[in-house]
C-alpha cells in the first residue's frame, strides 16, 4: 500500500508529546510532510526550549512513521522556534526580549528568588537565550546567587549598561550598581523609575526569556511594576504554609487584574526529608499550593523539598541547576521550566509587528 500524507499526518496526531501532553497535529508542531515513493520526511517545530527532549521526540515520531506499511526511509527535523507572546494591553514588547516572565510571591522568605534563578538556569540549559532582572530593589539577592558579587556593568555609550554574564544568561540587578551594605531608602516612585531603567536601559541581546525577579507583597509598588513591565506570564511562588497562601492568592488576584496571565504556581518547601534517618514530614502542612490551583483553575508547576543543599549552593553562587545538575532538585527545576515555556508557548503571539505603520499625511 502506497503512503501519503493523510496516513503519515494520522500516525502523527496519534502521539502526544510529552511536554506540551498535545498531539503533534492539533498542536501544529507537525510540519512540511512530504512523500516521495516511499520515503518520508518531515518537520516537528517546537515551541519551547527542548535541548534534552529533542532525541526522544526524534525517536518517538520516527518510530511512530517507521511503523506504517510501505514506509522506507523516514527523516525528521526536529527544531526549536521561540517566537513573542502578547503581553498587557497599552505595551509593547521589551525590544530584543521576546517574553517576559515575572516570578512573583505575595511575601517574602517563600523562596522565589531561588526558584527564579533556577528557572532561568533550567530555561537556559534547555537552549534558550535568557536573561535575568533583579526587580528586588530594596533586597537584591541574584548577584550573590549568580556568584557576581562585587561587579558592575559597563556602559560604551554613557546612556546605556551591558549585562553581566554569568553561566550563560545574562543579569542585571540594582546590586551591581550600589555597595552591598547600603540600605534602599525610596519611596515608590523612585523604585519604579529604577526599575524601568534598567529594564530600558539594559542592552539585552535577543533573548527568549527574561525572568524578572519581582520584589516580594502586592502592594502599591508591586502594582505599578505589574502594570508598566511588559510580561508575558508570571510564576506564583508559595510554600504549603496557610499564611504563605493567603498572600499568594493575593499576588496571583494583583496579576489577574493587571491582564498578565498566570503560568502556574511553584510550592518551596514542600516536604522534608530527614537527612539521618530518612523520615519524610510535611513542616509547613502538606497540599495547600496544589489546592490554591483548583481554587483558580491555574497549573500546578512542581513541588520543591525543604533541602539544605539547595540554600547552600544558592548562597555559595552556585543554583542548584548548576551546582548539582544531577541532583533531583536539578530535575524538579528543569522539570518546572519545561513546562513554563510550554505554557508561554500556549499563550496568544504578539502580532503588533505583522501590521502596518499608518501615517496621516497632508497631500
Amino acid at each position: 500500500m502506497a503512503v501519503s500524507v493523510d496516513v503519515v499526518k494520522a500516525a502523527l496526531q496519534g502521539l502526544v508529546d510529552p511536554n506540551t501532553q498535545k498531539d503533534f497535529v492539533s498542536s501544529r508542531s507537525a510540519k512540511n510532510i512530504k512523500v516521495d515513493g516511499d520515503d518520508v520526511s518531515f518537520d516537528i517545530e517546537l515551541s519551547y526550549p527542548a535541548k534534552s527532549q529533542i532525541d526522544t521526540i526524534r525517536k518517538q515520531v520516527i518510530g511512530a512513521v517507521k511503523a506504517l506499511p510501505g514506509v522506507g526511509n523516514v527523516s525528521a527535523n526536529v527544531h526549536v522556534k521561540i517566537v513573542s507572546h502578547a503581553v498587557q494591553r497599552g505595551l509593547k514588547p521589551l525590544p530584543g526580549v521576546k517574553n517576559i516572565i515575572a516570578v512573583a510571591s505575595g511575601k517574602g522568605g517563600v523562596g522565589k528568588s531561588t526558584t527564579a534563578v533556577n528557572l532561568a538556569l533550567a530555561l537556559a540549559q534547555e537552549g534558550a537565550t535568557v536573561g535575568m532582572l533583579d526587580a528586588d530593589i530594596y533586597g537584591p539577592s541574584q548577584p550573590q546567587m549568580l556568584g557576581l558579587t562585587g561587579l558592575q556593568p559597563e556602559s560604551t555609550d554613557g546612556k546605556s549598561m551591558e549585562p553581566l554574564q554569568a553561566y550563560g544568561i545574562q543579569a542585571m540587578s540594582i546590586g551591581f550598581l550600589i555597595d552591598v551594605e547600603t540600605p534602599m531608602v525610596w519611596r515608590g516612585p523612585m523604585v519604579t523609575q529604577a526599575l524601568e531603567q534598567m529594564l530600558n536601559e539594559t542592552n539585552w541581546k535577543d533573548l527568549d526569556y527574561l525572568v524578572v525577579d519581582m520584589p516580594p507583597g502586592t502592594g502599591d509598588t508591586q502594582l505599578t511594576l505589574a502594570q508598566k513591565v511588559p510580561v508575558t506570564g508570571a510564576v506564583v511562588v508559595t510554600t504549603p504554609q496557610d499564611i504563605a497562601l493567603l498572600d499568594a492568592r493575593k499576588g496571583l488576584k494583583m496579576f489577574e487584574k493587571v491582564g498578565v496571565p498566570i503560568l502556574g504556581i511553584v510550592e518551596n518547601m514542600s516536604i522534608h526529608i530527614c537527612s539521618n534517618c530518612g523520615h519524610a514530614e510535611h513542616i509547613f502542612g502538606a497540599g495547600g499550593g496544589e489546592t490554591m490551583c483548583k481554587d483558580y483553575n491555574v497549573e500546578f508547576l512542581g513541588a520543591l523539598p525543604l533541602e539544605l543543599a539547595i540554600r547552600e549552593m544558592a548562597d555559595s553562587g552556585k543554583p542548584t541547576v548548576v551546582g548539582a545538575p544531577d541532583s533531583t532538585a536539578a530535575e524538579i527545576y528543569r522539570g518546572i521550566a519545561r513546562r513554563v515555556a510550554v505554557k508561554v508557548g500556549e499563550t496568544a503571539k504578539d502580532m503588533s509587528s505583522k501590521f502596518p505603520s499608518i501615517v496621516v499625511q497632508n497631500t
